[in-house]
């Protein structure tokens, strides 16, 4: 039985796992930690994940986005992720949506995901911060990670239940990616914030 080692947890048990078939999941940024996080989801058996991505795969991306391979550089990641997860798990629903969260969308795709928990595994602090307000106004639990040369920070944010990731970053917060930047990030580090 492909869950019988999680089932046989008493934190999860048959309920647990019931709740988890159950549960929507809308990840935002399909690189190093999206990829990651998208994986062990898929393999906990979460119901239905959708995944938000405008990016296309270029080969920087390969040290640490372990899902993609060089024969798909050019490619939406969005795309490529939704089937790679779909052969993964083909228990499980994954919808792709390779396009770019703006003010404007951004409660729309939400919405239309219907989901009951946010990653944000973003590269920008203008898309973080724009998650942030949406999960917050909508009621939603955010999970923020980012990764940066080999270190990491992870934050579950509860709307009503403790400072959001709003309170802690600057509204102009520079720089506002790595790739502006010129950050590195090591291979190793965005599986383990990712998970």
């Amino acid at each position: 039985m492909r869950y019988s080692r999680q089932l046989a947890l008493p934190e999860i048990g048959p309920q647990g796992q019931a709740r988890l078939q159950h549960s929507k999941v809308t990840v935002v940024g399909a690189g190093g930690l999206g990829t990651s996080a998208s994986l062990y989801l898929a393999a906990a058996g979460v119901g239905r994940i959708t995944i938000i991505d405008p990016d296309t795969i270029a080969m920087s991306n390969l040290n640490r986005q372990v899902l993609y391979d060089p024969e798909q550089l050019g490619a939406s990641k969005a795309s490529l992720l939704t089937e790679r997860l779909r052969s993964f798990n083909p228990e499980i629903e994954v919808e792709g949506i390779p396009l770019r969260l703006t003010t404007e969308n951004a409660a729309q795709f939400l919405n239309r995901a219907g989901c009951d928990v946010v990653v944000d595994a973003t590269d920008n602090n203008e898309t973080r911060l724009l998650l942030n307000r949406v999960a917050v106004s909508a009621g939603l639990p955010l999970i923020y990670g980012a990764v940066h040369s080999f270190y990491g920070q992870i934050m579950t944010i509860v709307p009503g239940a403790g400072p959001c990731l709003g309170c802690l970053l600057p509204n102009d917060a520079t720089p506002t990616s790595l790739k502006e930047e010129g950050g590195g990030v090591g291979g190793g580090g965005t599986p383990v914030f990712g998970v």
